[in-house]
Order: structure tokens, then sequence, then C-alpha cells
């Protein structure tokens, strides 16, 4: 087009319409560029994650730029360092610590709008003081699979390559207990199953203990581990079934949440559920009595599955990154305790 019999005005307003539809080929090639491959799409923000203090020691672990990679999670990173509270794009605060009170809440400085993290892996029969949690925390960490951050204790992977030998066999049954109350479920089965089923118990409740090392290569010399939670609650299935049982290559007997629970995260023929039986004496009984080919269907399994265990704190809280862009920032747990003990 020809603009040099124009006026002035005339000419300005033309090059206006150039210089916007330049302006909207611009924006379209940079979308272009974001969105298809080969392209270079624009670089993702780093969410800083601030853990207040981390659980159970006074002395959190080195925490280098590239933890979260090492657990699969990029543009994350974890910091023990208080001092980044106005900045951090979340934190959180274990529950022991608040409990026993070897640490406050910095209620006083906290920024606006920051997401406060609740976490917590123990069951609510072991948990104090939520009543003072009222209308402060807006995500929890937690092994309920209803948690905003759900991290279970462990979990089955498929793998590929032979399948692991199962551990030589010597004895029947055994037991892990560091903590012996007879109020407790697991004490009472245990007493009436003890009549009808030779049961080795090791831990320092019985002035038996195990060190580290030795705990996993103790108990896969047994056929079955009674892997009995300390308290029964919703999803509560810890390192006693995924750890000292599956993991050390021996069928586990579970005292825990109910049956369609486990099923949730291993085969319905990986482990014995004690609700299965209508008394101690008939699950003794189909524990003594179990040939060699029907025990060893517990373990088809591990033909095409592996145990990989969830125990690492800093993989924990890396997870919160991966679900950071997914949950609601206006959520608040007026209730924390209701929720939980539900």
């Amino acid at each position: 087009m020809n603009y040099a019999g124009c006026s002035p005005t005339r000419r300005l307003r033309a090059w206006g319409v150039l210089a916007g539809g330049a302006t909207l080929i611009a924006l379209w090639l940079l979308w272009l560029l974001g969105s298809v491959p080969g392209g270079v799409p624009a670089p993702q923000p780093i969410v800083t994650i601030l853990i207040w203090h981390w659980p159970f020691t006074n002395r959190p672990p080195e925490l280098p730029g590239d933890t979260c990679t090492h657990y699969g999670m990029t543009h994350c990173r974890l910091s023990a360092n208080r001092s980044l509270l106005a900045s951090a794009d979340a934190v959180v605060f274990h529950h022991r610590e608040l409990e026993t009170q070897r640490s406050r809440l910095p209620l006083d400085q906290r920024p606006r709008g920051q997401p406060w993290v609740w976490a917590s892996m123990e069951s609510p029969s072991n948990t104090r003081g939520l009543h003072h949690l009222r209308g402060i925390f807006n995500w929890v960490l937690s092994y309920r699979r209803d948690s905003d951050i759900f991290v279970p204790y462990g979990r089955l992977e498929r793998h590929s390559g032979p399948t692991p030998p199962l551990p030589a066999k010597r004895g029947i049954a055994a037991w892990v207990v560091s903590n012996f109350q007879e109020r407790q479920k697991r004490a009472r089965l245990y007493r009436q199953l003890a009549p009808h089923l030779r049961v080795d118990v090791f831990g320092r409740a019985t002035g038996r203990p195990l060190c580290v090392n030795c705990l996993l290569p103790t108990v896969a010399q047994y056929r079955f581990y009674l892997s009995f939670e300390n308290s029964q609650h919703r999803d509560y299935i810890t390192e006693k079934f995924w750890r000292n049982a599956l993991a050390a290559g021996t069928v586990p007997v579970v005292l825990g949440p109910p049956r369609a629970t486990y099923e949730a995260f291993v085969p319905p023929d990986a482990f014995v559920h004690v609700d299965d039986f209508s008394s101690a004496r008939e699950l003794a009984v189909f524990l003594t009595s179990m040939n060699e080919s029907r025990y060893h269907q517990f373990f088809a399994w591990r033909n095409r599955l592996q145990v990989r265990l969830l125990g690492d704190w800093r993989e924990r809280f890396c997870t919160i990154c991966a679900r950071y862009p997914h949950l609601p920032r206006s959520q608040v747990y007026e209730d924390l305790e209701g929720w939980f003990q539900a």
C-alpha cells in the first residue's frame, strides 16, 4: 500500500495498525515457541519449602540445591534456614516438636497468604495437642490417603529382571516390639496366639533388641511376621508391614485397618489379615498347617513388583513441590483434630 499521498494523521493511524498487528504476531510466536516441540518454554520458578524444625532432631541434614532431584522432583528447594520465612513458598511444621514445645509457631511473623503445612506420620492415638492448632494450617502431610500431601510408609513398584530368591526359613513366626503395653490390641492378640503358635519375640520390650542391620536378616528367617500396628486407624500402615515383613521376604500377618485398606496398596494374596479368622486359635492353625505350595503363593507379587520404602523425610518434604501447583491456597483446617481423629 502506498501512503505517500495520505495525510499525516492517516499515515500515523496506518502505522499504528501495522504496529499493533506486529505485536499480535510476536505474541503468537512466543506462545507457539512455548507450546510446540523444540520451542523454548518459559523457565519454571523454584518452589522453596522451609522446614521449620527437622523431625526428631535439632540438626537437620545437609540440603544442597539438588536434594529433590534425587527423588525425581525438579524446581524444588528444601531449606531449614528460618531467615527464609518471609520468602518461602510454604512452611512445614512437624507435629512432635510442636507437641513437646521444643518449637513454637511464628504466628506474629507469618507472611500473609503463605501456606503452612502440618506434618506427621504418627497415628491419632499417639498425637496430642491438636486442639491448639485450630485455623492455622492450610495443608496436611501424612500417611492418610485423603491428605493434601499423601506420603505412605512404602509402596510396590514394577521391576524388571529376575525375581529375587526367598530367604531360607527356619522358624514359623517372629515379632519385633519395643513398646509393649497390655492395653494395646496387639498385646492382647499376642497373648491369645502364644498358646497355639510359637512366636519368637525381639526388641527392647523383651530384652532382645536387634541392631539396625540385624533386623531384616533375622526376620527373613521366619515364614511369617506379626505386622501388628500399635493402634488401629484409617490408612495407618507403617514400616512394620512394608519393611519388617514385605522387604524382608516374609509374609505379614496384619493387625491394623480393614483388609480393603491393605488391598489398596498390595495384592490381596500378599498378606494374612487377622480379621479373616474368628479366633486366635483358628489363625494359628491356618499358619502352622500351611503347605509349601500354598505358602509360596503369598509371594507371587515378587515376580513383577518390588518394595519401595519411603522413610526419608527429605523425600517426603520434596513431595510437597509435586503437589504444590494443585493445592488450594485458601483452604484452612479449622478443626485439625476433628479431621485427624475421624
